[in-house]
């Protein structure tokens, strides 16, 4: 775009779509263009860094006679003109004559068109004519001498209309247009970086959705017939003959590899050994335990854990009846229960079972058994679904070590955990030493599952590769992964509710989500709540991280008030789940907060801003980033609110915090110098406010991982101080960057 210009762009709009103008002129103000496009050369030039300052005349011509010399020089300064068309528009006379100026400059090829309302070409007919969204200075050619022709032209148009191009997409297009840039490119570096600011307000909402290969019924039944096989030394030859017949007469078809194109379910045959265990087996406990155990397994195999729970606890008790804590059958109780446990949120529980199960393993099997590797695997899950990435990476590497050893370099068990250590590098921020190695993972699940169809181990991988995908722009191989994952696990499970297929699609809906496909995305988010509500109850955190989904895609369709509404109701999910003293409670809480108070509502936000406080405090300790994360929200929900001394010193405590924990002038440091500033500035402490105010603005605009409306509000910020401070050249600076 050539540097003469003053203005990268001239909006122009009747006065009756204010709304879609302010919302047009602030989205490109605040749009950071990906750096990877800065500096590439086009026809308009080199593409620069921003797009800011966009032209908004905010005032009625009613009155007036001609567009006046303000119009008139702006639309000679600017590098191109965006025309909010809709019937309002193309009935504006003012609309009209912004355009056949624009033209006559020599411009034609730089005005773009926004479709809000209406019927593009409506006017050729007289009985949809007051459909027209077209000013009549669009719908024509300009000829030599400045006036409009009957050659009919084509507006290049982006179509904002219901059923249309997603606001986020037709915001692009426009863009892509006005840099002279293909759409896609900047479509791919748009989800990627909206993906990043999703991960950084919900922390680890998706880190559960990889479940590894040992939720695959086909792993649990080998495991349970080897652990069998293992103890067959230590039974009695009729307990195991009594044993193995059971396992023959009801579970034949339990494997999925074996049951599918069976007309009899899974669910079927082990709800009927289910009904048979304490009936014919009371006088066998040792037997009945075995069962039970493996009946549970199973269950959760089939993602049915309400089913699964008692019937592990009951075999756990059994066995320390009859054998004592210090028993290898007693051991492997403990690691199904501590599993089943996990996948219900029950963490502090699992933790504990999965820890008592490892000490008996290692004390009778050995630190180099497989079983202890299977323990360590479920152990480092717990602690990865509650975030302690670092503490579960030596536990994964372990498990890694000793299925090698145990199998060699190409096994379904060392697939397994590179998927694990895969995402643990991930989790870590270590994407580069994360790809290779869940691609490895994947390469080793086609090649261990043999002539049989793909199944659940190989789902499994393949979502889990295409999650780290996503995190780095490759959204269209991500999105053949998830594909073929889903294609897989509906095959598998019948495309039946099960908790496999509710990842699947999850994974898929938030693809089309960032791809701006909300009508699909929405759909399948809608189907995938209510399949896990079915699955797991609606007060299992899995659900309102999927409502949580839902949310944002709401808030990002402009809904806000959707948004909140169901942000809530997954925060009540998450506090019955957590408890009130959880880091993903208290995200909720200023994620709820944000959204009222760009509402304007600080008064509902005040109030949970400071219970998210309390909250990062008590469990995370005060020196923790989220907790200057929620000091910066209230500093600025009190700015809002006028409570500038209090707000004042949060800002200053969050700052010193960032500044010890991030490295320097990062954008989360620099939100809260902005809301320092803010607080000064309300004080008419000017002078001090300034430099804080300017500074962090400088780092916001540059930084490309800044959620928008920061950047916004720092923007706000400044406008307002040099208005109070009675310096209005300053002012109009920045108030061009606003709506």
């Amino acid at each position: 775009m050539a540097a003469h210009y003053k203005y990268r762009a001239f909006i122009s709009y009747s006065h009756s779509d204010e709304k879609w103008a302010a919302w047009l002129h602030r989205s490109l103000e605040t749009y950071r263009i990906p750096r990877q496009v800065v500096g590439s050369a086009t026809e308009f030039g080199p593409v620069p860094e921003r797009l800011a300052p966009v032209f908004r005349d905010r005032e009625e011509l009613s009155t007036a006679t001609s567009l006046g010399d303000t119009l008139t020089q702006a639309l000679r300064d600017s590098a191109c003109q965006i025309v909010i068309c809709s019937p309002r528009a193309a009935k504006s006379r003012w609309t009209n004559e912004e355009i056949l100026t624009f033209k006559r400059l020599g411009r034609s090829h730089r005005i773009f068109c926004l479709i809000v309302d209406g019927e593009p070409g409506a006017s050729a007919n007289p009985a949809t004519a007051d459909q027209e969204c077209f000013p009549p200075a669009l719908i024509y050619e300009i000829g030599d001498d400045g006036q409009l022709t009957d050659v009919r032209s084509e507006p290049i148009a982006a179509d904002a209309r219901p059923g249309k191009d997603p606001k986020q997409a037709a915001k692009l297009k426009l863009i892509a247009g006005m840099l002279g840039v293909e759409y896609d490119s900047l479509r791919q570096r748009e989800a990627h970086r909206r993906h990043r600011r999703m991960m950084v307000l919900t922390a680890a909402a998706f880190t559960g959705m990889a479940v590894t290969s040992g939720l695959a019924i086909t792993a649990y039944f080998a495991r349970v017939e080897a652990e069998q096989q293992r103890n067959e030394a230590q039974r009695q030859a009729e307990t195991q003959r009594r044993t193995t017949q059971f396992f023959v007469d009801m579970f034949r078809v339990s494997d999925p590899s074996e049951a599918r194109g069976n007309t009899v379910t899974v669910r079927e045959v082990v709800d009927k050994g289910a009904a048979r265990i304490e009936v014919e087996l009371a006088d066998q406990p040792e037997v009945q335990a075995s069962l039970m155990d493996a009946m549970g397994t199973l269950y959760t195999g089939l993602g049915l854990y309400d089913s699964a729970l008692p019937l592990v606890a009951k075999a756990l008790y059994s066995r320390q009846q009859l054998f004592g804590d210090m028993n290898t059958d007693v051991a492997s109780s403990l690691t199904h229960l501590g599993e089943v446990q996990a996948l219900t949120a029950e963490y502090d529980t699992a933790e504990e079972n999965l820890r008592k199960s490892l000490a008996v393993r290692r004390e009778l099997l050995g630190d180099e058994s497989p079983e202890v590797a299977d323990t360590l695997t479920q152990l480092s899950y717990v602690l990865t679904r509650r975030g302690e990435f670092t503490e579960a990476e030596p536990l994964i590497r372990e498990a890694l070590a000793i299925r090698k050893a145990a199998h060699g370099n190409e096994h379904e068990d060392v697939a397994e955990s590179l998927e694990a250590l895969g995402l643990n590098l991930f989790d870590r921020g270590d994407l580069a030493g994360a790809l290779p190695v869940l691609r490895e993972a994947v390469a080793m699940r086609r090649a261990t599952q043999g002539d049989l169809p793909p199944g659940p181990a190989l789902a499994s991988a393949l979502n889990n590769l295409g999650f780290v995908l996503l995190e780095t722009g490759e959204l269209d191989e991500a999105e053949r992964l998830f594909a073929e994952s889903l294609d897989i696990k509906r095959v598998v499970f019948n495309n039946e509710a099960h908790n496999e297929i509710a990842m699947g699609l999850n994974n898929v809906a938030y693809v089309l989500h960032i791809q701006g496909d909300f009508d699909s995305a929405e759909l399948m988010y809608r189907e995938l709540v209510e399949m896990q509500t079915s699955l797991l109850g609606k007060n299992h955190p899995d659900v309102a991280g999927s409502m949580n989904n839902l949310a944002f895609l709401y808030h990002d369709r402009g809904d806000t008030a959707a948004a909140i509404e169901l942000a809530q109701e997954s925060l009540a999910i998450k506090r019955a789940a957590y408890g009130n003293e959880h880091p993903e409670v208290a995200r909720s809480l200023n994620v709820i907060a944000m959204w009222s108070m760009e509402e304007g509502d600080y008064a509902t936000a005040e109030p949970m801003l400071r219970e998210s406080l309390a909250m990062n405090e008590e469990s995370l300790g005060r020196t923790h980033p989220d907790v200057a994360g929620s000091l910066t929200l209230l500093a600025s929900c009190l700015v809002g609110r006028g409570a500038h001394d209090e707000a004042l010193g949060l800002a200053v405590e969050a700052r010193r915090i960032f500044s010890e924990t991030l490295p320097p002038d990062h954008w989360r440091t620099a939100v809260a110098k902005s809301t320092e500033g803010a607080a000064l500035a309300g004080m008419q402490r000017y002078e001090e406010a300034e430099p804080l105010l300017v500074s962090s603005h400088e780092i916001l605009i540059k930084d490309e991982s800044a959620l928008g409306l920061f950047v916004a509000e720092a923007t706000r910020r400044l406008e307002a101080m040099y208005v109070a401070w009675g310096k209005p050249d300053k002012a109009a600076e920045y108030r061009a960057m606003l709506n």
